[in-house]
């Protein structure tokens, strides 16, 4: 049975690099991607270079966001050259050795940027951690499809190299969807706190970098309830302590 692994392509442009990448992912076990927004139209010419994979290039989703691609995994990685502080950046070969181990605990998801300027910033903050293929500064830029192939190739030689499943079942992980629930049961508890001001951009960033951590510590489905828990009655608390002040 496949691995939950999950290819997201945002605002693919080039009809030529879907059958590409399509061809490049049958080459390597992979059949799970999605699209967001793409702007090639006319498939045709996709279909001429997906030889022998036009099962998977049909079989692509769809999705009207990046949050909504992804918002069952687990991990969600960006590939991208920037530094961003509290996420790793790790080589595609790292990736996929962990992408194949935190594939046992639900999806995950490797995400490409539009072929003209990659992923924005917004996008880039969404992702749990980044990585970039190690390139010449003489030509650091790769083409969609080769990235593709770079990381398809790299996650099947992890899936090869990977040892047994352990017979005990791992702890299920929380969905990025869950996390994005106990960050903003976070933010509430710290804006009934007065620890945050509403629309407050610094406010924000504190956020962000307070959460980050919990991001980063790999919860499971049971503790992400639990700190949802808490923090609800935490904040319920401190508006009502507030009220009676």
């Amino acid at each position: 049975m496949p691995l939950p692994i999950r290819l997201v392509l945002l605002r693919p442009r080039n009809a030529e690099n879907l059958g590409a990448a399509a061809r490049a992912m049958k080459n390597c076990g992979l059949s799970e991607w999605t699209w967001v927004h793409p702007e090639a139209e006319d498939l045709a010419p996709a279909r001429r270079l997906a030889v022998h994979a036009e099962d998977v290039l049909e079989a692509s989703g769809r999705a009207d966001s990046l949050d909504a691609a992804v918002a069952d995994c687990v991990w969600v990685v960006g590939t991208s050259s920037r530094k961003v502080e509290g996420k790793r950046r790790l080589s595609p070969r790292a990736v996929a050795e962990e992408m194949v181990q935190r594939a046992a605990q639900g999806p995950v998801a490797l995400v490409f940027g539009d072929e003209r300027s990659g992923l924005t910033n917004a996008e880039v903050e969404r992702c749990h951690d980044l990585s970039a293929v190690p390139t010449a500064p003489e030509q650091p830029s790769i083409n969609l499809a080769q990235a593709v192939l770079l990381y398809a190739y790299e996650l099947r030689m992890a899936t090869l190299a990977a040892s047994p499943p352990p017979a005990a079942p791992l702890p299920v992980a929380a969905t990025d969807t869950e996390l994005t629930l106990v960050e903003s049961a976070l933010e509430e508890a710290l804006v009934a706190g007065g620890f945050l001001v509403d629309e407050d951009s610094r406010g924000r960033t504190g956020l962000r970098d307070l959460f980050a951590p919990l991001r980063r510590s790999r919860l499971t489905r049971k503790e992400a309830k639990l700190w949802l828990a808490a923090l609800h009655t935490l904040a319920k608390r401190l508006r009502s302590g507030n009220r009676g002040g």
